[in-house]
């Protein structure tokens, strides 16, 4: 008399057990965990989106600080005039701001004509082609935006050495208090790309200050030795 189990099912023609396979109902119906709900739920931002007004923003800013910083500090070096380092730093000011404006125009307008066209090729082999193309153009780079962005942050950057100097009678204690507001303006720049940019807060922060440290440091040398020579 044969016996057969709850799980198996006897076949005649062979006379062998087939255990039928279980189906865990646990495995389908596991609640989710708190975590496991709160990652799917949650609105990931990509922070690479970010990466072409990070840069024409506080990467240019960044510019026009450190490079108004040193011109002043490169013509300090010489010269004790006031007046002559302001004008020196409203000159940068105004040559970098356009000189950035222009940069970025072209770079971005080139790649604005690089995408238009491959927006073009593309479409030729979809049919809903006026409804693709409108919506990929709305993404596209705009060249004016970036130019004018480039321009401002440039000039915010290059704005504050130029009053930090402007109210300094004495020589030495301007040249201080240009360098010691650039650093400080360094410091603010670099935690804010980190911060915009998620990266490390210390480690960027730390690099740009000293970036615009050696910056100062050769253009004040360099010139220097260039007004002792008497070249």
């Amino acid at each position: 008399m044969a016996v057969y189990e709850a799980n198996q099912t006897y076949q005649p023609s062979t006379h062998l057990a087939v255990t039928r396979p279980t189906i865990s109902t646990v495995d389908i119906e596991r609640p989710q965990t708190i975590k496991e709900a709160s990652l799917e739920g949650e609105d990931h931002f990509d922070y690479s989106q970010r990466a072409q007004w990070l840069r024409a923003a506080v990467l240019g800013a960044n510019d026009g600080l450190v490079s108004t910083a040193s011109l002043m500090m490169g013509v300090g070096a010489v010269k004790e005039d006031v007046k002559f380092m302001i004008l020196t730093g409203f000159a940068g000011l105004i040559a970098g701001a356009c000189s950035m404006a222009i940069g970025e125009f072209v770079s971005v307008y080139s790649q604005l004509d690089i995408e238009v066209a491959q927006i073009k090729r593309d479409n030729l082999a979809r049919k809903n082609e006026e409804e693709d193309s409108n919506a990929e153009k709305e993404n596209l780079p705009n060249p004016f935006q970036a130019a004018g962005a480039s321009a401002v942050a440039f000039s915010i950057g290059a704005i504050v050495p130029i009053l930090a100097a402007a109210f300094i009678k004495d020589h030495k204690v301007r040249m201080g208090v240009v360098a010691g507001a650039t650093s400080l303006a360094l410091l603010v720049f670099g935690v804010l790309g980190a911060i915009l940019g998620k990266s490390p807060l210390l480690k960027s922060s730390l690099r740009v200050l000293f970036g615009g440290w050696i910056a100062m440091a050769i253009t004040f040398g360099l010139t220097k030795l260039v007004g002792k020579s008497g070249l």
